[in-house]
């Protein structure tokens, strides 16, 4: 009996190298060639731009389908339809899955999931940033096994334990319905490619069998849906290639895990820089709108904001910039949308803003011109008081630095909302066109003055001398007076004195009564 002949190491390197290159072609040039025709890049393409050059590892890459469904006989399923991997993005480690079209729709397969579980563990364990790079039909249906639906629970499960722990990103490139829809709803940091992505616990022809409604997927769950309507989403961008560089820019101002402090780049904006401009671009009358957005970009380094959720309830804007090189958050009433008032949108997004900021060690700053929320019988059915106490549960909860600038109004509940006095500020500073007040003159007196109105021989003369009256009673100097805030500035101060008080707030510690967490409210 002859001995077993084995293959040299030569022979089995050039197995290898040809396993590799029929996964790295992925679902074939057919394939490709009808992904490039939509505008979208494949999903190692995409892979390529987000990782520095050279540093990538794909790992897993040999795994493919091992269904016994008739449905499944005879199909290639090259890296079973996901990239697994990681790499340096910007110098740092990053874990990142990427769904690819061109293998059966992107679609999550039963061997794809257990990939992308042990990914999520090692990213978990390891401590490293978590990016998704979507472009999926859903979980396979064509296997339909009892296991794969186990394993898309398992997903669900997984990014919970994941959140607050470490940064988890969905880029949005594609479709993503059913059971990939949870994994945006789950995640920190949404973009999606307009024109191209969508989301949905549905798609349009399932849809169409349960409600016999006819829907296009952009109408259904299109970017811009998801970025102006339901909130689910961060930002609308253009491209795959716009979309990778933003989430590459909002990685850089976090830390890699919960257990690192936000990095901080080298200062190079003069921190005492005083910009006159900051004297006219806020009307003094407090009834005249302006854009908040000029004054954080005049007092953040170079001028460079991020904003989250931009086109979304647009009377609170949200986003991050850096001061002195530290990473912040920034969390600003926007007179230029609904007069800068909180509705149940606007609430729940600085709410969402905050428990991010707060999870990853990232300050806030707080710019105030506030009328306070919104009143009404409409508003009232809609649940402003819950969506209220979600955006006060938020800001009690958070334990990192917070600084507030009160610019003109900070009315009612809205001043405490966006960190007052009681609200764990660190440093509250007021312009001299600021009022501290719990209403607005006009509203003080058409309650309280409304009888003397009315049995005046001059109402309108009666009503202009009550306000003037409260208007003197709500006067920035008045709440100086009271130590409600701790220094009136001039508005050209406004970037020195933010700075310095983070610098103070910089080793904060918070003790808090032991609770396993707190009941948010719904």
């Amino acid at each position: 009996m002859s001995e077993l002949e084995y293959p040299s190491m030569d022979e089995m390197i050039e197995r290898l190298e040809k396993k590799r290159a029929k996964v790295r072609a992925m679902g074939g040039e057919e394939q490709v060639k009808k992904q490039h025709d939509r505008n979208k890049l494949t999903a190692r393409e995409r892979v390529d731009l987000l990782f520095d050059e050279g540093t990538f590892t794909e790992v897993m890459m040999h795994a493919r389908h091992q269904s016994q469904s008739p449905l499944m006989q005879g199909k290639e399923t090259p890296a079973d339809g996901v990239i697994t991997g990681f790499g340096l993005v910007d110098g740092r480690m990053v874990c990142c899955g990427a769904y690819d079209f061109t293998v059966m729709a992107g679609s999550m397969g039963m061997i794809s999931e257990l990939k992308m579980t042990r990914l999520r563990k090692w990213a978990l364990e390891k401590r490293v940033p978590f990016v998704w790079l979507l472009d999926s039909a859903g979980a396979r249906v064509q296997e339909a096994t009892g296991s794969m639906f186990a394993g898309s629970g398992g997903l669900f499960w997984d990014e919970v334990q994941m959140s607050g722990v470490i940064p988890l990103v969905a880029g949005m490139m594609g479709p993503c319905s059913a059971g990939t829809a949870y994994i945006p709803g789950l995640s920190d940091f949404v973009p999606m490619v307009k024109g191209n992505s969508s989301m949905a616990l549905a798609g349009v022809h399932l849809v169409k069998a349960a409600t016999g409604e006819d829907i296009t997927e952009e109408e259904l769950g299109g970017s811009k849906v998801h970025t102006q309507i339901s909130g689910v989403a961060d930002l609308e961008v253009k491209s795959d290639e716009e979309c990778i560089e933003t989430i590459k820019e909002y990685l850089s101002f976090f830390p890699s895990s919960v257990n690192e402090k936000p990095p901080r780049l080298t200062p190079t904006d003069d921190p005492e820089r005083a910009e006159e401009e900051l004297l006219s671009v806020v009307p003094t009358n407090p009834r005249k709108p302006f854009d908040i957005k000029k004054v954080i970009e005049l007092i953040v380094d170079h001028g460079k904001f991020f904003e989250i959720k931009p086109k979304f309830a647009k009377a609170i804007v949200t986003g991050f910039a850096r001061m002195d090189g530290q990473s912040v958050g920034i969390v600003a009433s926007n007179p230029k949308g609904m007069g800068g008032v909180l509705d149940n949108n606007s609430a729940d997004k600085a709410a969402r803003f905050i428990s991010l900021c707060d999870a990853f060690h990232i300050p806030l700053v707080f710019l105030q011109d506030i009328p306070g929320f919104m009143v009404g019988k409409k508003v009232e059915h809609e649940g402003i008081i819950r969506h209220g106490a979600k955006l006060i549960h938020a800001m009690s909860d958070a334990t990192v630095p917070k600084i507030t600038v009160v610019l003109r109004k900070a009315y009612g509940a809205g001043y405490f909302a966006l960190a007052g006095r009681e609200f764990g500020a660190d440093m509250i500073f007021a312009w001299p066109s600021a009022e501290i007040s719990v209403m607005g003159p006009e509203g003080a007196v058409n309650i309280m003055g409304r009888r003397m109105i009315e049995q005046s021989d001059d109402p309108e003369g009666t009503r202009a001398m009550l306000i003037a009256q409260f208007k003197k009673m709500i006067d920035v100097y008045v709440a100086s007076g009271w130590s409600f805030i701790d220094d009136v500035i001039d508005p050209r101060e406004t970037r020195g004195r933010i700075i310095r008080a983070l610098k103070l707030a910089e080793h904060k510690k918070v003790e808090r009564p032991y609770k396993k967490h707190g009941v948010s409210p719904v």
